[in-house]
């Protein structure tokens, strides 16, 4: 069963098209980024998996099911994940909020949760930091402590949003290799605004530019890179003009 399904699908922010006829198939074990032009519908199409929006038409589905019933197998992490670096709050007690029941309005720290919460860090490399608190860390060391805080619930499926956006040229290397590392028993999928640093990590790219076009890792080649750059909101994304049917 594919991991995200979604057929004939148009959605519209007040009347205005952002997303038209999107069918895309993404299945286990993929390590997709999304790119596209700034308007083009990439972190809409991510709140449409994640069920915070709902198409105008077409489905979505995600392990099987809606998206909304399906969400204790996502984990996200969004574009900007503002903190208040005064708040006293450390790494290890961001993590444990992955664990919080939203159906319940208080939520013991047990010992278990805890023991989880130090795994997801070990995983992200950031074991060592767990008692430090968020604010003391740099902008790579928090998003590491994010994405262990959406991987503490153990999903199928990790959406991140602009990951690197707050690290820097040297960190973005180890950041993708942590990423590939977890593509070893989760899907990802990732927004990205620079396909070259990814390139190298990635299965399969998807443009997105009002419509989507998906490509495999066999036709992720210079010359794709360089038509998908010079694509713009007003538009039709270039690529599908330089990528040929196999014989």
């Amino acid at each position: 069963m594919p991991i995200i399904e979604i057929k004939d699908l148009d959605f519209a922010y007040n009347g205005e098209a952002v997303l038209q006829n999107v069918n895309l198939t993404v299945q286990q074990k993929d390590f997709m980024a999304i790119i596209g032009p700034n308007g083009g519908g990439k972190t809409t199409l991510l709140k449409l998996v994640l069920g915070l929006l709902t198409p105008v038409k077409g489905t979505v589905r995600v392990d099987g099911k809606p998206p909304r019933e399906a969400s204790p197998s996502i984990g996200y992490v969004p574009q900007d994940v503002h903190t208040n670096r005064s708040f006293p709050i450390t790494a290890i007690d961001v993590v444990m909020m992955g664990k919080l029941d939203p159906k319940k309005r208080l939520s013991r720290q047990s010992a278990a949760n805890r023991r989880d919460a130090l795994d997801a860090l070990e995983r992200m490399e950031m074991a060592d930091h767990a008692g430090r608190k968020i604010g003391m860390l740099s902008g790579g060391q928090r998003q590491r402590v994010f994405i262990a805080r959406a991987l503490v619930a153990r999903p199928k499926l990790l959406l991140l949003d602009e990951p690197t956006a707050s690290i820097d040229t040297r960190g973005q290397a180890d950041f993708y290799r942590l990423l590939r590392e977890l593509n070893k028993d989760i899907t990802v999928v990732v927004v990205s605004h620079d396909l070259f640093a990814v390139s190298h990590h990635i299965k399969s790219v998807t443009c997105v530019n009002k419509k989507l076009h998906y490509h495999a890792q066999n036709e992720i080649t210079g010359e794709l890179l360089e038509h998908m750059y010079s694509c713009t909101v007003e538009e039709v994304c270039p690529v599908e003009l330089v990528v040929r049917s196999k014989p």
